[in-house]
């Protein structure tokens, strides 16, 4: 059966929501992804507390349960099928497309904590306090969406959502304390290169350097993190020296000159034309906005 891809625009539909073409939605219902018959590709990253109802559905085959106080995840290009949703479903989402996540994040090491938290624990069963904490950011962040007057209406829900980050981070460390020692391998593999990335995306960038210093292959490499992602190793290190070129440029003065050589580029002009071809505009121009 052919896999339907969802994108971001076609979300705004879904239940009584707010949209912002920069790329968020808040949304207090999803119910229409269950009305798909066939498989789905979210491009979109979905974190939402259900508040009502029960779900359950299938990502990458594997099958996930959905109660009242369960926060969720589901990461873009995942595959997401079999979605069952109860007639009194309701869940308070947050949709946000990857580009508009790394926008508000501050640095690499946010990425890769929600990332692997949420790829180890798609469903997590929030305490009263942290289910109060996520209602309040919620409805703060909606409530700054409807004020389309406010001049800095965008930067504000940035702010609001990254504070949010912040303070639902108890999560992570909560349940992490509580984590078993990954058994598959594949699993084991792609955290490991997702933190080694994080360490050295600075400097390196060739996948065969990745792959030497797990102790295998690039073809392997390659293989793994594709089969476990469905990303290959370069769309992951892109992602990584994009964000960061992102915050030098917005957070710092430092030169383009200077950028270039901390993050190991040849010239200045090789990191404009890789900035251009991931982000679209040139460093100069995203400086400016």
């Amino acid at each position: 059966m052919a896999i339907k891809d969802i994108h971001l625009e076609e979300a705004c539909h879904y239940g009584h929501a707010q949209y912002m073409t920069e790329g968020l939605i808040l949304a207090d219902s999803i119910n229409n992804l269950s009305q798909h018959p066939q498989p789905v590709r979210l491009n979109f990253i979905v974190m939402a507390l259900c508040e009502e109802g029960h779900a359950k559905y299938t990502i990458d085959t594997r099958e996930l349960h959905v109660n009242p106080g369960d926060l969720f995840f589901i990461s873009e290009h995942h595959i997401v099928d079999k979605i069952v949703a109860s007639p009194n479903f309701k869940c308070l989402s947050i949709l946000v497309s990857t580009k508009f996540y790394h926008g508000f994040v501050q640095n690499v090491q946010n990425v890769s904590s929600l990332l692997l938290f949420s790829r180890n624990n798609p469903v997590v069963a929030l305490t009263q306090e942290e289910i109060e904490v996520y209602k309040n950011f919620y409805q703060l962040i909606w409530k700054k969406m409807e004020n389309h007057e406010h001049h800095f209406r965008t930067d504000l829900v940035k702010t609001l959502l990254l504070a949010m980050f912040y303070d639902m981070s108890n999560v992570i460390l909560r349940v992490g304390k509580k984590q078993p020692e990954k058994t598959r391998r594949g699993d084991t593999i792609f955290e490991k290169f997702i933190r080694l990335v994080e360490e050295n995306y600075r400097t390196e960038r060739r996948v065969s350097w990745y792959a030497d210093k797990l102790g295998i292959s690039g073809k392997y490499l390659s293989e793994v993190i594709k089969q476990v992602s469905h990303r290959t190793p370069n769309h992951w290190i892109d992602d990584y020296v994009v964000l960061e070129l992102r915050v030098q440029l917005k957070n710092t003065t430092k030169s383009i000159h200077d950028i270039a050589q901390e993050l190991n580029f040849a010239n200045q002009s090789f990191l404009g034309k890789y900035f251009k071809e991931h982000v679209g505009i040139s460093p100069t121009e995203f400086r400016k906005q």
